[in-house]
């Protein structure tokens, strides 16, 4: 593996950008934009060998594109009750789309994408309690969209229609050292992509190095609506709780943006 100085990484970057498009360098994978990007620097899951420097991730995008980025994973607390596949999922899920399909007939689905913005068409949203230091995941069902009333009656014979109780959350200092620690420092790079006979090609074309996480500017986006909580369980599997961003919204989370290309 590499070993870069920020100078040094700066000037291979650029000369990364000034290639033009280049080759998926692992065809198929659907993580190639990262993946090829890592293959030319010479480096291995995103961790960039800067010594003498606080920690730094390498993170990368397509341009235009409407999909988020996963920025970790972490479950919610209290985590003893294991809340996704014990609470949600068994209390507040609905039948999996693949149930008798791909999966048995019983098969349940909990998959959630909600922010703090407005509430999803099931009634559920983050949202951020300042005083007691917690981001919690509320559900209304006065919210509900009328096309889930079949659900919506389901639930409340299994459980009621109140609040959530307990409220699933995660306190700040647990929130902020994840996200600090993931996201302390980055090199933010967004690439165009186009395919050419089957293969698909990148043009890394806009660099940023992003200094000094901060974790208002986490919380502000959620109530934005910029980053979102994502369930993703199932009977069978849970996929775990991931924190993902949308498209352009990264260097809010800090205090300093330098642009690169």
């Amino acid at each position: 593996m590499k070993i870069y100085t920020k100078d040094s990484l700066i000037k291979e970057l650029k000369k990364i950008a000034a290639k033009g498009w280049i080759k998926n360098a692992r065809h198929g994978n659907t993580g190639g934009l990262g993946n090829t990007l890592e293959d030319l620097l010479g480096i291995t899951e995103n961790n960039l060998p800067i010594p003498n420097a606080a920690e730094w991730e390498l993170k990368s995008q397509r341009l235009n594109t409407t999909s988020l980025t996963t920025l970790f994973h972490i479950e919610p607390s209290p985590r003893a009750v294991k809340f996704v596949p014990q609470v949600l999922l068994l209390k507040y899920g609905w039948k999996h789309q693949e149930a008798g399909k791909k999966h048995s007939k019983d098969e349940m689905s909990f998959r959630q994408t909600i922010h703090g913005l407005a509430p999803s068409d099931r009634g559920f949203m983050v949202k951020i309690d300042r005083v007691n230091k917690k981001v919690l995941i509320s559900f209304d069902h006065t919210k509900v969209a009328d096309h889930h009333s079949t659900w919506i009656k389901r639930v409340k014979k299994k459980i009621g229609l109140t609040e959530l109780n307990p409220q699933p959350y995660w306190g700040f200092d647990d929130l902020s050292n994840k996200a600090g620690t993931k996201l302390l420092n980055c090199f933010y790079v967004q690439a165009e992509v186009k395919k050419e006979e089957g293969a698909e090609l990148y043009r890394y074309c806009k660099i940023m190095m992003l200094q000094k996480f901060n974790f208002e500017g986490f919380l502000n986006a959620i109530e934005k609506g910029n980053i979102l909580v994502d369930f993703d369980a199932r009977t069978g599997h849970n996929h775990g709780t991931k924190f993902r961003m949308r498209q352009n919204c990264l260097p809010d989370l800090y205090e300093k943006t330098t642009v690169i290309v």
